[in-house]
């Protein structure tokens, strides 16, 4: 039987605009207690596009700052859940983060991004408001290799028009 993987905490504070949601940290992250610690995600590439800065040279909690300060929150769909390796198709026996709540208790949040299918369809199953906009993207995971960096960029930059008017000035 596969183990109970535990995800982390959100980060996500008064000025989230735009909260990216994940599955469940894959092996990697949950080793070293870092989101998208694998060095082959291209998460922090994606996101740093979105801000207009290079978050991969920075460290870990630089990290978070600037996403933080740049109105970006993170956090998983997954609380918990049974899993083998890190892919999302092998997810079993989840219990879900609550998403609805959570989101209620961000005053200035306006869209809800899903990072990967498997994020979407969990996520999307616990919320039932209308006044943020739901966006799936395509994963971050190099193990999504059906779309290049270029194309799921493009999908991802979506995201900036809910950041504009919180977009801290080019570092």
């Amino acid at each position: 039987m596969s183990q109970r993987k535990t995800a982390f905490g959100a980060h996500a504070d008064e000025r989230t605009r735009v909260l990216i949601c994940g599955s469940l940290p894959g092996e990697r992250s949950l080793a070293e207690r870092r989101y998208y610690a694998h060095p082959s995600n291209r998460f922090w590439h994606l996101t740093g596009a979105l801000l207009g800065c290079d978050l991969v040279s920075l460290g870990y909690h630089q990290r978070i700052e600037r996403l933080l300060d740049g109105g970006i929150g993170l956090w998983d769909v997954v609380k918990s859940a049974r899993r083998i390796g890190s892919g999302d198709a092998a997810i079993r026996d989840h219990q879900p983060n609550l998403l609805a709540p959570f989101a209620q208790g961000l005053p200035r949040l306006r869209a809800i991004a899903f990072n990967g299918a498997k994020a979407a369809s969990i996520g999307r199953g616990q919320l039932g408001q209308d006044r943020l906009t739901l966006v799936d993207l395509p994963s971050s995971s190099a193990a999504h290799a059906s779309l290049s960096l270029a194309e799921k960029m493009s999908r991802w930059l979506v995201l900036r028009d809910f950041l504009d008017s919180c977009l801290p000035p080019s570092a």
